[in-house]
């Protein structure tokens, strides 16, 4: 990373690896230390044990659906509808950092086929990390041009989500982002 630059974080892994599970607790301790954190992340919607769409939540509590099966969409991402526009209502404002004057995160959860569809969000992203705060994005393992760039950039930090590493990244992050010398393998 460059020297001076916030932290930029991009977690990637397969999916079902547990990256929002990660992105959920990486806020809940950011906001148990008292920094201030944006962002939002996404969740499954289920019925009946079967997965029929998924959410998008703010921080600030603003909530929606982002892909539903009944949704007819386009864009369609497999069986899914994505409803982009409900996607940006969320989502944009959730990146507009807080302002204050010390540490602040944001989190995005998740720069995906279904997040990537909105070209909005994808110029949002990049204003973002044009910034001063940190940012930790999960992010699709497969190939995308948007953010097969965003690896590619210097002041990212790539970290590969395993089931090994999961558990134990909340707090490596949460020491990475508060500035605390990280120790050996993070």
């Amino acid at each position: 990373m460059e020297q001076g630059t916030p932290p930029r974080v991009l977690l990637e892994g397969r999916p079902g690896i547990g990256k929002s599970t990660l992105a959920r607790r990486l806020l809940d301790r950011l906001q148990q230390a008292g920094v201030p954190v944006g962002g939002f992340t996404t969740a499954e919607l289920r019925t009946g044990g079967r997965r029929e769409g998924f959410a998008v939540e703010a921080v600030s509590g603003t909530r929606g659906i982002l892909a539903h099966v009944d949704l007819p969409g386009p864009p369609r991402v497999g069986r899914y509808g994505v409803d982009l526009a409900a996607f940006e209502r969320v989502a944009l404002p959730a990146l507009r950092p807080p302002k204050t004057g010390g540490v602040v995160v944001v989190v995005v959860d998740e720069l995906g086929k279904m997040e990537l569809a909105s070209a909005a969000f994808c110029e949002a992203v990049a204003d973002l990390l044009g910034r001063d705060v940190a940012v930790v994005a999960t992010v699709q393992a497969s190939h995308h041009r948007f953010t097969d760039a965003l690896k590619r950039r210097p002041d990212i930090r790539l970290v590969r989500v395993t089931e090994q590493r999961r558990d134990a990244l909340p707090e490596q992050l949460t020491d990475c982002l508060l500035g605390a010398q990280p120790g050996q393998g993070r």
